[in-house]
């Protein structure tokens, strides 16, 4: 091999640098990222926001510095906590990247030199050695007994051999996958042999980077709950923004004073503005990420946490996945027909051993190839007496013309020669008559049915060291095949099961045989059902395909460019569809999937790119814990987006209700932005620590169309906010009647809404069950919620300095009673209603019954 590198110059470093320049790095180009710079802008786009600093602002008109102080202190703490959220999200990607582009052994100015990938140019030599990544696509000028592994492009998880390039051919005609090639690929991985390789395409021109281009062409869905969530903030927005205009003109035209009008006014909208629906949805998400990542999920899109838990269908394929991309030894055949199924705890019998012996002499000495590897461990399990390997001493390469490799041993005493390989080339090495012949293939379609890949084994003994050109000139006699598998994960039958169980159809997607996917799928569990080869779906229109995808649980000899149209033509028909894969060949469904699902051990970075999720130790049980955080999650969320609601109704009646009465005005932004941006946030925190539901992957997958709000939360929600904000407003009007102050009146209505806040909470998080199965459900964010709101209750009782900033009076003790008072009253109030609520949505709404039971 040093000698006939040394007869290549290669590109001169100048001409390498020109056409670095001309053609751009060899390197896929990477996601666009957010800087730090448009994220602080895309925060201060936030109403809420900007409420915040017009409310400071005004407060810094009146001269009244503490209040405006306060308010800037809430919004600046708004943007930091975002940004460093947002930029921890856009740094995901940055951190997938541990598998940067890999370093090339290249020719130029006649001397090697090892550079980085993404600096070979077009027309390089590289030098290919056992265990290299191949940088770029590449034409072959040399190579002995090269073999590279292209499972990352075609799904095949057995090498492929290598061949010269005859003269004149074009490099247009390459394509992975298949015997004989002359081209080698970007991202393949060098498992045997050598060889020196012309490069003809780098970056988004190679291989891989034609399918990342693909990706390019397919947008990424916003998430479903983004969405809904940004709608109805809008919505809500609008009605508020409303209403403190009229506010603001009312009392600046009937009162004067426009100055606390605008005070007013943003008090009235900051109380209507329910910017905790996507706080909420943030910190739900991100906790749900943090949560997933402890059982070995990496989550880029923290969204489809959420959509993964509404999931209907998963599409998985076979190599790496399903499988552990490792070839074992399952079963052995002798010429005299008898038959061994090795397994854990199989000893294999003396008359097999010879077999297995032979058939690891004729692998390499130190095998990188998993089907040799499978071979010396199988040889290792069964050895045979007195057997010694002595010195190899010549070998015979895999050829296109014969798919066959042997090699010569000389243990002192004999000469052997070992021989495996395809087993037609084999038997007419061995010169086998019909009838041997058809026993052998026979047992060959046997094998092949339960998802075998089958090998022969032939031995010889030469006559001499004067070696034959070819294999052909020795006496071959037929040892017998060798069946290997790659075996399926141990934790995929449970997997599948647990993904049938919660509703969700698992299909595989597989470029192997048809007999060999269908076996693994009985293995896995997959329902039983139909075969789709790629042939037969490049035969169907998009109307009969959506009707065969009904009875289909196996797609075989799949293009990728086929799990493309698989996975569109699912969503194409309603389904919510998952997507697993771990090579270049799945990128494209990755992306177009809802929710993408990339292996992180073996996938590639285009995968992982793709992917909304990882599973860092390549573990298919890993995603059904995924579903059940992510059902959990929803379910969270809705309680939460209930609580949000209901709370929402009385803070705003309680900021118009002084006007209506007209007398001044009872909550400024100040307690507003108390209330919304500590205790909402802070409460909200209670529902995401909520634990499962008992039935949580026993339910099918909720309805596609479900949307978050349904009718059936907000009635219940506004039901809730509306009895909390009568209790509230009798207590004000009775108040007010016997001459309380306004000062002793605020501090009473502020305390006796924190006290009903904390009643809605208990009430939106057990819906389903008791007010003492709820208590006595373990839930530490509701401990610390409450001793956090007691603390600044004691605060604020006891310092008065905090009472005149609040414009709080005096608090008697059994005013403190009355608050506490009214939060029982209204948490018996809403226990009793909640059968005849539930009775009255089952006649108005009759399919919000089961939205209103997500929401507990």
């Amino acid at each position: 091999m040093t000698a006939a590198a040394h007869r290549h110059v290669g590109l001169t470093a100048a001409a390498a640098a020109e056409r670095l320049t001309a053609e751009g790095p060899n390197a896929l180009a990477q996601a666009g990222r957010r800087s730090t710079v448009a994220i602080v802008l895309d925060v201060l786009r936030e109403p809420m926001l900007a409420l915040l600093l017009a409310g400071g602002g005004a407060y810094l008109l009146l001269g009244d510095l503490a209040e405006a102080l306060i308010l800037l202190a809430f919004a600046t703490f708004s943007v930091v906590v975002t940004v460093v959220q947002e930029a921890r999200t856009e740094h995901v990607l940055e951190a997938l990247r541990d598998l940067s582009a890999p370093r090339a052994l290249v020719i130029r100015d006649g001397a090697r030199m090892r550079i980085a990938g993404r600096e070979v140019v077009r027309d390089d030599l590289m030098v290919l050695e056992q265990g290299d990544r191949v940088a770029a696509d590449a034409v072959l000028v040399e190579a002995a007994d090269l073999q590279t592994d292209e499972s990352l492009l075609t799904g095949e998880s057995l090498p492929v051999g290598k061949t010269v390039a005859a003269e004149g051919l074009a490099p247009d005609t390459r394509r992975p996958g298949g015997e004989g090639q002359p081209f080698v690929y970007s991202g393949s991985l060098v498992t045997r042999g050598t060889g020196i390789a012309r490069v003809i395409a780098t970056g988004p021109r190679s291989e891989i980077g034609r399918i990342g281009q693909a990706l390019a062409t397919l947008d990424t869905e916003a998430p479903r709950l983004r969405r809904e969530t940004t709608r109805i903030v809008t919505w809500c927005a609008a009605g508020g923004a409303t209403v403190a205009l009229l506010v603001v003109l009312l009392t600046g035209f009937l009162r004067g004073g426009w100055v606390e009008a605008i005070l007013a006014g943003i008090a009235i909208g900051m109380s209507m503005l329910p910017e905790e629906f996507p706080v909420v949805l943030t910190v739900f998400l991100a906790m749900g990420a943090w949560r997933i990542g402890k059982v070995g999920v990496l989550t880029r899109r923290a969204a489809a946490i959420e959509t993964l838990g509404s999931a209907t269908v998963l599409c998985t394929d076979k190599t790496g996945t399903l499988t552990e991309n490792r070839m074992s030894v399952a079963e052995l055949w002798l010429p005299s027909g008898e038959t061994l199924a090795l397994g854990p705890g199989v000893t294999v019998p003396e008359a097999y051993r010879g077999l297995i012996e032979t058939a690891a002499l004729a692998s390499a000495v130190e095998p990188t190839d998993p089907m040799e590897i499978a071979l010396h461990a199988a040889r290792g399990a069964a050895p045979q007496p007195g057997a010694s390997r002595g010195a190899l001493v010549h070998s015979y390469a895999l050829r296109p013309e014969l798919l066959a490799v042997s090699n010569i041993w000389d243990d002192g005493a004999a000469l052997v020669l070992a021989a495996k390989g395809a087993p037609e080339a084999i038997a007419a090495l061995c010169h086998l008559p019909p009838e041997p012949f058809a026993e052998m293939t026979a047992a060959i379609e046997a094998m092949a049915v339960r998802g075998i890949r089958v090998l022969a084994v032939a031995t010889a003994a030469p006559r001499d060291r004067d070696w034959h050109e070819t294999q052909h000139g020795y006496d071959y006699d037929l040892c017998g095949l060798v069946g290997l598998a790659d075996p399926l994960r141990a934790s995929v039958p449970g997997a599948v099961a647990e993904c049938r169980g919660a509703g969700i159809r698992v299909v595989m997607i597989t470029g192997d045989y048809a007999a060999t996917a269908r076996s693994i799928a009985d293995q896995a569990g997959l329902a039983a059902g139909d075969v789709l080869t790629g042939a037969e779906l490049a035969a169907l229109d998009d109307a009969r395909l959506a009707e065969r995808l009904k009875r289909v649980t196996v797609f075989a000899r799949i293009m990728p460019e086929q799990k493309l149209r698989i996975v569109q033509a699912f969503k194409a028909d309603g389904e919510i569809v998952a997507m697993t894969g771990d090579g270049v060949n799945d990128a494209p469904s990755l992306k177009a999937a809802h929710i993408g699902i990339a292996m992180g051990r073996r996938g590639t970075d285009v995968a992982r790119e793709a992917s909304s999720i990882v599973l860092i130790e390549d573990d298919f049980g890993a995603i059904v814990q995924a579903v059940r955080l992510g059902r959990r999650i929803y379910d969270n969320i809705r309680k939460a987006m209930s609580f949000i609601f209901a709370v929402h109704v009385p803070i705003a009646g309680l900021a118009l209700l002084p006007l209506v009465f007209g007398l001044p005005v009872l909550f400024g932004p100040i307690h507003i932005a108390l209330l919304e941006m500590v205790i909402d946030p802070v409460c909200a925190l209670v529902f995401e620590a909520e634990s499962g539901e008992d039935d949580i992957m026993r339910r099918r997958p909720r309805d596609p169309s479900e949307t978050l709000f349904s009718v059936a939360m907000v009635v219940w929600s506004v039901f809730q906010g509306c009895a909390a904000f009568a209790t509230l407003a009798l207590v004000f009007v009775v108040e007010r009647s016997t001459g309380m102050s306004d000062t002793e009146l605020r501090a009473l209505m502020f305390f006796a809404l924190v006290a009903e806040i904390i009643a809605l909470i208990l009430i939106n998080r057990a819906f389903g069950s008791s007010i003492g199965q709820a208590v006595a459900r373990a839930n530490a964010a509701l401990r610390y919620v409450l001793g956090a709101i007691a603390s600044v209750t004691v605060l604020i009782l006891f310092v008065p300095q905090s009472q005149a900033l609040l414009k709080f009076g005096s608090i008697r003790w059994s005013d403190m009673a009355l608050a506490l008072a009214l939060g029982m009253v209204l948490l018996i109030l809403l226990e009793a209603c909640k059968p005849l609520v539930r009775h009255l949505l089952a006649r108005l709404v009759p399919a919000g019954t089961r939205g209103l039971a997500a929401t507990a």
